[in-house]
């Protein structure tokens, strides 16, 4: 949803910034100020919808569970806003020793972010994560 509004909001500004520049008196004239007025405009009407998928990229919406191989597919956007499936195995899930801000755990090298508090059953969010599985003094590391 919010690439949707940060494209439709960057091809408004491409389609208004004449506009703006005719109303304003900036497109009459002076040359430095009319690129230097672009420039910015551009600039921010290109990076945001860029930045926001940078930021959202890992953010699954959908996420299936096939229990007979034990795989999930997660569904993600790209920055077309198609939607790009990754296939993971549950021993490919790895957990962060430290808490990303937005990947809780990392399939493969792909870090996804998924809300816990979307999982009708807390049992499957356990399963992904691993949390189901007996405790190993090997596995965990102490600190100091």
């Amino acid at each position: 949803m919010a690439a949707i509004f940060s494209y439709s909001t960057s091809g408004a500004s491409l389609i208004l910034m004449p506009q703006i520049l005719l109303k304003t008196g900036l497109g009459m004239g002076n040359i430095a100020l009319e690129v230097i007025s672009c420039g910015i405009i551009g600039f921010f009407t290109f990076l945001t919808p860029i930045i926001l998928h940078f930021i959202t990229k890992g953010y699954v919406i959908r996420l299936y569970h096939d229990p007979d191989r034990d795989t999930y597919t997660a569904i993600t956007y790209s920055v077309f806003l198609t939607e790009k499936r990754c296939v993971f195995h549950q021993n490919q899930v790895r957990i962060p020793a430290v808490s990303k801000m937005f990947a809780n755990f990392y399939a493969g090298q792909m870090g996804l972010f998924v809300n816990p508090d979307l999982f009708p059953i807390p049992q499957d969010y356990n399963h992904l994560m691993g949390y189901d599985k007996p405790f190993n003094r090997l596995n965990v590391r102490l600190i100091n």
